[in-house]
Formats: structure tokens, C-alpha cells, sequence
């Protein structure tokens, strides 16, 4: 029997890892379009709210007035988004931490990795951003609290604290863990190449999510969804983007759309250092994908409508092999990244008619979670 998935649509709603972008262009008009998706097969989104970025620009409104007008405007996409059914949740970067602002563009100097910062300065983030968006949000509805949590570059592990603070502030569930996952860039290091657990729900040791504990704990971990691309849907996909980005580079240059976003997907910012070497990269990203199939996060924004029905049977034969009855399952998504809303209409509509799927919110989850809905794995046992 095929158990139900429980699909969460959710997106990291900010802008560029350094502070680059239009709001306007990367926010606030693709966050329209998507609601618009989501309302017309009557789908309820998860938007991951980066609040460091909107403290950052409350800091600075009364010496840059267009940064107050910004800020109005990011209060007010929310709540219209929010009012519509859709759900908002806690994002953080700290890298915003120490923000300077001169001629119109950001410089952050604060460590990209909340794992660096000393624990007070990592609660004061998380307990400011939390009551900032609890306080905008229940000035729509006065029960809303803020449950979830997804650490800015999916920095949650190893911490001697971290998870104990989500905890103490109320956070029902963490979605930072992404299995398979290694980064070592000029911003970030991360290892989550060996997680214990990279599908289900799981009680985590509380000093390092990447493992499993042997006890219930008072937070659970929820990995965001990944998978293996096929050969040939890699290769394929990877030719098209190749293929989109020099196009749109040559009509930027010529100036000859003004249809294209200003958008940099995760290009530079997270360019490995492997990468340093033209021949790694080659042999990374092209024959390595070709031989045995590409690791790709369940990014939206990253990904076409055939390399998402393949995340789709991905999930659902893992859920079967799980032997559970309920599944919940995360996707990821970029808005500022999302050049063609085609192919990911293409997906919701699928999903919004398969009999095996329900789609529900962040907030519909950490109720789930704390009514006995999920099994939720602990190293001593299988979930049951």
C-alpha cells in the first residue's frame, strides 16, 4: 500500500547571500507569482522568511529613507501572503549580523555560519527574528507562532547549543539538515555527507543533528528532501541551464530583454573550492553527473518538471520502503532564483491531483508532529 506524503512546498524567502539584489525583483513580484500558482489548484505554501535581512533594514531606514520604503514593503508581502492561507516561517542569516550600507549597496562582514557565533549572540538572532515575525504576523491572526526553523545555509550541525536554543524558544521541528551534502567555500564549511538519518522524522543528539538519538528529544529534525537525478535528466538539464545562462548573459549584455531577472542562482557565492581547478569542475559537474547521475537538493528553483517527477518517485518508493503509514516530506525552493514559473505549475498541478499526496504547511506539520501523526525515529529503535 502507498502511505500518504505529507508534501510541504517550502521557500527561503531573501535575497542574495551577500546582501545583492532587488527585493522588489527577487522577493516581493516572485512571491506573487507563486502564490497565484499555489491559489489556482489550491495549494497552501510555506515561505521561509530571512528576518536578519529585515532587521538589518529597519536599522538603517531613518539614515536611508528608501530602506524604510523597502521594509513597508517587505511587511506587507508577508502579511498579504499570509492572510491568503499560506504559511510564514523563520529563516536566518546571520551574515547580516554586521551589515554596512553605502551608495546603495550592502557589505556584510558577519561570519555566513550561525555555528560560529557565541551562544548568547546566537539566541539574541533567533529570539529577535522570531518576535519580530510573530509580532508582524499576529496582527493578522493572534495565534500565529512561529514553529519551524531553517538555519541560513543549512548551518545546524555540529552545535553545542543550538538545538537546545530552538527548543527553549518554542521551535517545534528544524528542516536545516540536508543528507548528502558537503560544502567547502570561501563562506561556508559543511559536512553532511554521513547522516544518520536523511528522510524521516528523527529526535537529533542535541549536540550534532547529523546523528540520530537514542532517546525522544525536545525538538525533532525533518530533512529537506534529496535525490539522484538519472544520467540522462541530469545531463540533459544540465546542458539546458548551461544553455539558458549564456543566452541570458548575451541579452543582458546587449540590453536586448528587459525580461531578464538579475538574478545570480547559487553561482559564485557557492562555488566550491575544488572548483579553484577548471579540470575538478569539468569532471564534478559534467562527467561525474553522466557516469552515475547527480545528489541534488529538492530545490524548486534548481530543477525542471522531468528532474521533479523523478524527485517524486524518489520520495514515494523511499516512503514504501519505509513501511510507515505517513510520510512528511520537505521540498526547497528559491523564489529569487526561479527563472520559468512553467515548470514548477507543472509540478504543483501534478501533485495537487495525486490521491497519495497531501500538501500542507509548516505550521500543519508541527501540529502533526506534536498530535502523534509521524513516527519519529530514534537510534534505538525504527519508527513504528
Amino acid at each position: 500500500m502507498q502511505p500518504t506524503i505529507y508534501l510541504a512546498f517550502v521557500d527561503d524567502w531573501e535575497l542574495g547571500g551577500d546582501g545583492s539584489g532587488d527585493a522588489r525583483e527577487l522577493q516581493f513580484a516572485p512571491m506573487r507569482e507563486l502564490v497565484c500558482v499555489y491559489n489556482s489548484y489550491g495549494i497552501r505554501g510555506s515561505f521561509n522568511a530571512e528576518v536578519m535581512q529585515q532587521l538589518t533594514f529597519r536599522k538603517f531606514q531613518d539614515q536611508h529613507p528608501e530602506l524604510k520604503v523597502l521594509a513597508d514593503e517587505w511587511d506587507a508581502a508577508i502579511k498579504d501572503t499570509f492572510r491568503q492561507g499560506h504559511d510564514v516561517q523563520l529563516h536566518v542569516h546571520p551574515q547580516w549580523s554586521s551589515a554596512e550600507y553605502k551608495d546603495g549597496k550592502w557589505n556584510l562582514q558577519g561570519d555566513w555560519s550561525i555555528l560560529n557565533y557565541a551562544r548568547d549572540d546566537a539566541r539574541q538572532m533567533i529570539a529577535r527574528t522570531k518576535a519580530y515575525l510573530e509580532n508582524l504576523l499576529r496582527a493578522v491572526d493572534p495565534n500565529y507562532v512561529c514553529v519551524s526553523f531553517r538555519s541560513g545555509s543549512w548551518c545546524i550541525a555540529p552545535s553545542p547549543f543550538l538545538l537546545n536554543l530552538l527548543a527553549d524558544l518554542g521551535i517545534v521541528f528544524d528542516m536545516s539538515i540536508v543528507g548528502g551534502v558537503r560544502y567547502e567555500t570561501r563562506h561556508i564549511e559543511l559536512d553532511y555527507s554521513n547522516c544518520e538519518e536523511d528522510f524521516l522524522p528523527f529526535y537529533p543528539v542535541m549536540t550534532d543533528a547529523r546523528r540520530v538519538s537514542d532517546k525522544p528529544e525536545p525538538i525533532v529534525c525533518i530533512p529537506t528532501n534529496q535525490f539522484f537525478g538519472s544520467r540522462r535528466q541530469t545531463f540533459r538539464h544540465h546542458a539546458t541551464t548551461f544553455t539558458n545562462k549564456l543566452k541570458g548573459q548575451i541579452s543582458a549584455t546587449t540590453k536586448a530583454s528587459s525580461s531578464v531577472r538579475s538574478v545570480e542562482t547559487y553561482g559564485h557565492q557557492w562555488a566550491q573550492k575544488s572548483h579553484e581547478s577548471k579540470l575538478t569542475l569539468l569532471y564534478e559537474k559534467g562527467i561525474v553527473p553522466y557516469l552515475k547521475g547527480r545528489h541534488l537538493i529538492a530545490d524548486l528553483a534548481q530543477l525542471d518538471y522531468p528532474l521533479m517527477l523523478e524527485m517524486l518517485s524518489s520520495i514515494r518508493q523511499r516512503a514504501r520502503a519505509s513501511g510507515l503509514a505517513d510520510i512528511p516530506v520537505i521540498l526547497e525552493n528559491h523564489t529569487k532564483d526561479i527563472q520559468d514559473f512553467s515548470h514548477i505549475e507543472q509540478f504543483v498541478s501534478a501533485v495537487a491531483a495525486a490521491p497519495d499526496i497531501k500538501c500542507v504547511t509548516l505550521t500543519e506539520l508541527a501540529q502533526e508532529l506534536q498530535q502523534g501523526r509521524f513516527a519519529i525515529k530514534t537510534s534505538a529503535r525504527s519508527p513504528a
